[in-house]
This record gives structure tokens, sequence and C-alpha cells, in this order.
């Protein structure tokens, strides 16, 4: 058992592993349904340190390093087909995770990017996570949505989740993407067509990453889009009939 995958279904005769990486302010909870929507496939989510059952760990504080720990912690489930699906700065985590796998000589079958710009991109202007102070940081994600703005609502919680919150979005701020080979996997970006942070041009951008086929879809709702409509249907048409192209 490790510590950074939680599978509470576990499917020995699934075809793919997917595997799943929360948001910055996230934690595993976020994919908690996912393993009911997704039948076929066996359902492992991330947990990163310092938050839910690993509260008492330091928080991360570097990406590279933490896409580093991931991989250690997927490398044994490889023996069958992996793939990697990371929401918002999940996106960025799986996506260096995929590269350091690719390295090892160990590619994974399919990376999806949700609500998330390209990580090649210059950051947005205006002010960085390092120039907000923490009540700053939590109203921008309340302003997004997500189950763990409601939680930053409640004072009771606030005191709580704040750290790790605001941990995560200085830690992706600082994260600078290093040119290198490009992935081989198929890759599929999806983002919300009323995001006000991805723009259909930085979802796009992604198929700068890959060699292989990649896919754009754009879907209704925001940054959270996929909290009342996970894109299930769209991972399992993916994992289908790897190597098709869609647009749009």
């Amino acid at each position: 058992m490790t510590p950074w995958l939680q599978c509470t279904a576990p499917r020995p005769d699934a075809a793919y592993r997917l595997v799943c990486f929360p948001h910055a302010g996230g934690s595993a909870a976020f994919f908690r349904d996912w393993p009911e929507g997704l039948p076929d496939h066996e359902v492992h989510a991330v947990r990163y340190p310092g938050r839910a059952a690993r509260l008492e760990e330091p928080l991360p504080t570097d990406l590279l390093q933490l896409a580093a720990d991931i991989a250690t912690a997927v490398r044994p489930l490889l023996d069958r087909p992996v793939a990697l699906l990371g929401h918002s700065m999940g996106a960025v985590v799986a996506y260096e995770t995929a590269r350091l796998l690719q390295a090892e000589g160990t590619p994974v079958a399919h990376l999806f990017a949700s609500g998330a710009r390209a990580p090649q991109l210059a950051h947005p202007e205006g002010p960085g996570a390092a120039d907000m102070d923490d009540d700053a940081i939590a109203d921008a994600l309340t302003e997004l949505g997500g189950t763990d703005a409601e939680l930053l609502a409640d004072p009771d919680f606030r005191e709580l989740v704040l750290p790790y919150v605001c941990g995560d979005f200085r830690m992706f701020d600082a994260y600078v993407h290093r040119p290198g080979a490009p992935l081989t996997c198929p890759v599929t970006a999806v983002a919300g067509d009323a995001d006000p942070q991805v723009g259909a041009w930085a979802a796009a951008a992604w198929a700068e990453t890959t060699e292989g086929p990649f896919t754009h879809r754009t879907v209704p709702g925001d940054h959270f889009y996929l909290t009342p409509r996970p894109p299930f249907r769209l991972v399992e048409e993916a994992l289908s009939h790897p190597g098709v192209h869609h647009a749009g």
C-alpha cells in the first residue's frame, strides 16, 4: 500500500487503470464518485500530502518533486495500461509525472488535461500567488468554485483548509516548464466553455506537449465543469478508441 494513491474499487480485470490528480487545494475525495461512473476502469485518486488522511505530513512545495514522488507510486501499476487525468494544477502534475515515466521507458497510455492551460504557456498577467496573502488566495479559489471552496467559507474548516490551499497555489505559481522530449502518448485537453481561467486557445496549446494524437474538447461549464458533469463518457470513448483524433 502507498499513501499516495487511493483505490476504493479494485478491478483486477479492468483494461485500464486511471490515475486522477486533484486541483490546487483539492484532495482525493474530489474523485470519490468516479469508480461508479467508470465501471470498466480501475480508478486511483492521488492523495497529496498535507491534507485529509495525510494532514500531519509536510505540504508539497516543489511541483517537480511532487511529480517524482507520484511517479514512484504509479510504477507498480504499470503492469497494465495506465492513463493519467489531472484537473487544473493536477493536469500539470500529471503531465510532469507522465514525462518522468516516459523517460524511464514506461510511457503512460493516455494523458487527460482538464481545466488547465498548457504547461509551456506563461502564467496569466496579474498578481501571482507569491504576491497574494492567504485571504486573497482563498477568495480566488472561492470565485472559481469547487468542493473545497465550500470548506473555505466555513469558519470551522477555514483554519484547517487554508494552509494546503495556499501552499498548492504558491507551488503551482512557482512552477516553470522545462523544455524536453515531447510525450508520445495521446493527449486529450478538456475545458469548460465558460472557464474564466482557461480559454480555448490555452487548452488547445496542449497539442504541443505530444507527438501522439491530440484531442481538444470544449464542454459546457465553468472551471469546475466536471463537478456537475464528470467527463466519464469522454474518458471511456478515448480509452476505447486510442489514437482517434477529435476536435471541438
